[in-house]
């Protein structure tokens, strides 16, 4: 066994988050391989698979996207976002619904034949998670849980920070 990237192997705490790492990094390039497959196999774009799962994703936490929230959190223009949610209201995986509440707003919906072919294709895998974490405990679960929010707030915020340099051209780093 050689050197690590930078002539020395970590030892320790410092090998394991160095392990913590490398095993994300492995993680998301393998569930962006799934995700690929998911929407190759349905004719969809990276673009228009990341917009179901954040459809997905607001309508389980029970406060629906609209397609504004949608284009924030795609960083799409207005009419990007509109070409998408048409192209995946007519291939049936999502639709637009009114708010209840204030009937000029309007929220984006899973649509019960996109919601019935992303089950089929990720019951698998859903099945193979349920086996993993049945072998960890409930206060196991809840530290990989922060673990996670955690990181997902991390790279959100260096995601945001990384968008606004673009826009700014680089100029506010």
């Amino acid at each position: 066994m050689g050197a690590g990237v930078w002539g020395t192997r970590p030892s320790g705490r410092s090998a394991v988050v160095a392990e913590i790492i490398r095993q994300l990094r492995s993680y998301t390039v393998d569930a962006g391989h799934v995700g690929h497959a998911f929407a190759a196999l349905h004719d969809l774009h990276a673009t228009d698979l990341q917009a179901l799962i954040a459809v997905m994703d607001a309508e389980q936490t029970g406060v629906p996207i609209t397609p504004g929230g949608l284009g924030a959190h795609l960083n799409l223009t207005s009419g990007s976002v509109t070409a998408l949610v048409d192209r995946l209201e007519r291939a049936g995986h999502l639709y637009r619904d009114r708010d209840p509440d204030d009937r000029r707003k309007v929220r984006l919906r899973y649509a019960a034949e996109g919601a019935a072919l992303a089950r089929e294709f990720f019951a698998p895998l859903g099945r193979r998670t349920d086996a993993v974490m049945a072998d960890f405990t409930d206060d196991e679960l809840e530290t990989v849980r922060r673990f996670l929010v955690a990181m997902g707030e991390s790279t959100r915020a260096h995601r945001d920070e990384v968008r606004a340099a673009a826009r700014d051209g680089g100029r506010g780093r």
